[in-house]
C-alpha cells in the first residue's frame, strides 16, 4: 500500500429503509446526503464528498447484499468537531447511543458507539485538540 494512501476508500453501511437511513444520518450530522446512481440492484445515498480530495468516502446502500447488523466490522465516522454534538442528536433520530463520549487517550481523542436506525453498530470519533 502508498504510504500516502487512506487505509479505508469506501465504506457502505447497509440500511432495510435507504430513506429512514438517509434521514438519521443527515440529522445526527446536520448535513445532506444525495442519492447516488443505483446499480447491480443497490440503492445508494452519498456522504457529501468533495473530488480530488483524497479522503476516503461512502454511503448507506439498500440491497440484498447487504444486512444491517451489530456483529460486523466497526467504522468510525468523523465527528469533528464535537462528538457530544452528534451523540446528542441520535436518540432523538431513531439510533440508540451504545457507548457515551468516551476519552481514547489525550493524544487521539474520543469515541463513542452508537446503534443506528437500520440496526448496524457503528462507532464515532473526534480527533484530539492538541
Amino acid at each position: 500500500m502508498d504510504k500516502s494512501s487512506n487505509s479505508i476508500n469506501w465504506f457502505e453501511i447497509p440500511a432495510t429503509d435507504i430513506e429512514r437511513a438517509k434521514k438519521f444520518y443527515e440529522t445526527i450530522f446536520n448535513i445532506k446526503m444525495e442519492p447516488l446512481q443505483e446499480m447491480m440492484g443497490m440503492k445508494m445515498v452519498g456522504f457529501p464528498w468533495e473530488a480530488g480530495s483524497g479522503k476516503a468516502n461512502g454511503a448507506l446502500v439498500q440491497s440484498d447484499m447487504h444486512t444491517p447488523s451489530m456483529h460486523g466490522v466497526i467504522i468510525y465516522l468523523n465527528a469533528n468537531p464535537s462528538l457530544q454534538d452528534v451523540m446528542d442528536r441520535i436518540d432523538a433520530a431513531g439510533g440508540k447511543v451504545l457507548m457515551p463520549k468516551t476519552q481514547i487517550s489525550t493524544e487521539i481523542g474520543y469515541m463513542g458507539f452508537f446503534k443506528d436506525s437500520e440496526g448496524n453498530k457503528l462507532a464515532l470519533h473526534e480527533t484530539a485538540k492538541l
